[in-house]
């Protein structure tokens, strides 16, 4: 039901979102001197750390070497090549690489998770 906020776009626009509110405050700070839009801006910017924290752990969890040792070295038409890559990609928003390390490849959970993300993959629509 909620699968739009692991997406890219929705992520997009919510920083997005939190610019506009900050730069806003900035504004109205620099206009009328009131100590509430300092405050402002610094809740706007926690509350955009605890939001956005999550959605970065996990890029933020894999380093360059260790993508390329993980990822799938897809051969054949282009259609595999850009799924492989594609499930490549939700694999490193969805687990660090410690969590992927010890994940078990044959447990149910992982099997759905790859089915997920096979299917939404293989989704051409916008949404």
């Amino acid at each position: 039901m909620f699968d739009f906020l692991d997406s890219d776009s929705f992520n997009i626009g919510l920083e997005i979102v939190f610019v506009i509110l900050i730069s806003y405050d900035v504004k109205k700070y620099f206009e009328t001197r009131k100590r509430e839009y300092i405050v402002n801006i610094v809740l706007t910017i926690g509350f955009a750390i605890w939001a956005l924290y999550p959605y970065y752990n996990s890029y933020i969890g894999w380093q360059e070497h260790q993508k390329k040792e993980m990822l799938s070295h897809c051969t054949g038409d282009d259609n595999s090549t850009k799924l492989c890559k594609c499930l490549d990609d939700a694999t490193f928003k969805e687990y660090t690489y410690e969590e992927y390390k010890t994940l078990d490849k044959n447990s149910s959970e992982y099997k759905e998770f790859l089915k997920d993300a096979k299917e939404e993959c293989m989704d051409d629509s916008w949404f």
